[in-house]
């Protein structure tokens, strides 16, 4: 046997040693790995603190495991804990979700230099419980996760260099003006699931945050479109609240969203050229609303879902007022099923949008009692042969995926965008 050989089984038995240790332990696709986000750990290596040398091993509190291959992150979910343990002064990743904690100390935190990232989802967490301050002072933090918790209230302060900050699955109803100006470099802010409503945006809540480009306000009380958002914005949700239309020109100063999600809302109509400025746009979702018929799409688009409306016929000429050989219509899916259609789309359709590939039909609603179909629930074109290979490897991939991750993506952009 070769050297190099012998030397591979060697490594190999170690490894298989170590890691034996910690057999219980999860390495679940929740966790953000380091190696896994360069963009979002070393997008600006000038910005980052210093990291300190370390003698190894590394202090890990008792009640938390920190992997050898990660000496700077420490893994404490999953543990039952009801309060955090202190956290040693090398730390850069603190993960604690899914536990029973009620209240963020300022203890805990005393030593921590270089913290980045702090994961506290799926807790018990009260806004009064959290210590003034004790996020504010983390001046290298850049990512903060506290969904899923019980706060009603904003967290305020926050340091300035956070980027990403999760507050989805709460109670907050108050959005003071006071704490987004202090967050000048957030890049995704996510408010899902919150008791937010029109008076708490009224301000210019969003309009100091140039440079984010992530904002989730789905599932909340908004019977009015957001006022004053940055010109920065790409993804925008806003499904399960109670809109009933878009103001003229509302898109006029976002040119460049990539997103829309607008399911179940109270929308009855859309402007014929609403989105008309959205030159970027690619995936457009207005199922589940009110609407009676169709719009003009933005050549950009590739996805629209327009199901559980009321739509009888799809005016393809609304959709597509003319024909540019020089800039085609990207669009390669759109959804149609649960609608009063009783006769499938003009073939129009397919001069308009040469590389439409699925027209999903379903059940159509076209009877009070029932519902019927359109001669196929499904229509496919025939694809190329290139086109046939790109889609098989992208079911390939899809079929890696795990129900959480569906269910995730079906509720959210996912997080993970640039």
């Amino acid at each position: 046997m070769g050297i190099l050989s012998q030397l591979s089984i060697i490594n190999l038995l170690w490894t298989t040693a170590v890691f034996c240790q910690y057999e219980d332990y999860d390495f679940g696709d929740e966790y953000d790995e380091p190696d896994q986000h360069p963009h979002y750990f070393n997008s600006n290596p000038s910005a980052q603190a210093e990291v300190p040398h370390f003698s190894f091993p590394v202090q890990c509190a008792r009640e938390c495991f920190c992997p050898p291959e990660f000496p700077l992150s420490m893994y404490c979910d999953h543990r039952k804990l009801k309060t955090i343990p202190n956290i040693p002064a090398h730390v850069q990743q603190l993960y604690l979700q899914n536990n029973d904690i009620e209240a963020v100390p300022a203890g805990p935190f005393t030593n921590v230099t270089i913290l980045r990232e702090i994961n506290l989802s799926f807790n018990k967490i009260k806004s009064h419980m959290i210590d003034r301050g004790v996020f504010a002072k983390l001046s290298n933090l850049v990512q903060l996760h506290l969904q899923h918790n019980e706060l009603d209230e904003f967290p305020f302060p926050l340091p300035s260099s956070l980027e990403r900050l999760l507050l989805g699955f709460n109670k907050i109803s108050q959005l003071p003006g006071i704490a987004l100006d202090g967050l000048p470099n957030i890049t995704m802010l996510d408010l899902c699931n919150n008791f937010l409503d029109d008076s708490v945006l009224k301000g210019n809540h969003f309009s100091v945050m140039n440079n984010l480009m992530q904002l989730n306000l789905c599932n909340n009380k908004l019977q009015t479109m957001p006022p004053s958002l940055p010109s920065s914005l790409m993804y925008l949700s806003l499904e399960n609240n109670s809109i009933s239309y878009i103001p003229e020109n509302y898109f006029s100063k976002l040119p460049k969203i990539i997103a829309l999600r607008m399911s179940h809302n109270n929308l009855q109509n859309i402007p014929r050229n609403t989105f008309i400025n959205l030159p970027n746009l690619l995936e457009l979702n207005l199922g589940h609303n009110k609407l009676k018929q169709v719009f003009y799409i933005p050549r950009s688009l590739q996805h629209l879902y327009i199901e559980d409306n009321d739509i009888e016929m799809i005016n393809v000429t609304l959709m597509c007022p003319s024909i540019d050989l020089m800039n085609i219509n990207q669009l390669t899916y759109i959804r149609v099923d649960q609608n009063k259609l009783t006769a499938p789309i003009s073939t129009y359709a397919f001069f308009c949008f040469p590389h439409i590939r699925t027209i999903y039909y379903g059940e159509q609603n076209s009877n009070a009692n029932k519902s019927t179909q359109i001669r196929t629930a499904v229509f496919r074109r025939l694809l190329t042969p290139e086109e046939y290979d790109e889609i098989e490897d992208d079911r390939e991939t899809h079929d890696q995926e795990t129900e959480e991750e569906h269910e995730a993506e079906n509720n959210y952009f996912f997080p993970h965008f640039w």
